[in-house]
């Protein structure tokens, strides 16, 4: 069964794109930590990140770095943090959150629910 980030992939659901090549897409989270909240993906579906060839994480480990330089800046932060949990979703995902402190990446608090407008204007101005 493909998993929702697969579908995404399809383009079977919409998602607010904010880079994109043949073996990598990063995506606004819908429902982020804080406003900025990415999530990058290799589209060869693997569960687990530890099960990615060495290739293909090498390669999302390097996107998520061109990732994060474009949000550097955009965002009242001090770093752009990274997290990999591996639970929600059953397909490789690095989440790129704007933190200021290690609680900014609380993953027990309650998640935000922005609009599809908000999140288009923070899309733009990550691609900006």
């Amino acid at each position: 069964m493909s998993s929702i980030f697969s579908k995404i992939i399809a383009g079977e659901i919409p998602c607010h794109r904010i880079a994109e090549d043949e073996n990598y897409l990063a995506f606004l989270d819908i429902q982020p930590l804080v406003p900025g909240h990415v999530l990058v993906i290799p589209k060869i579906e693997v569960d687990y990140i530890f099960n990615c060839e060495d290739e293909l994480l090498t390669g999302l480990i390097l996107f998520a770095k061109k990732v994060a330089k474009m949000m550097e800046g955009k965002f009242d932060c001090k770093r752009i943090g990274v997290s990999v949990i591996g639970l929600e979703v059953p397909h490789t995902h690095i989440h790129l959150i704007p933190i200021n402190g290690v609680t900014d990446m609380d993953f027990s608090r309650e998640k935000m629910n922005p609009s599809k407008n908000e999140l288009e204007q923070i899309a733009e101005l990550i691609r900006g």
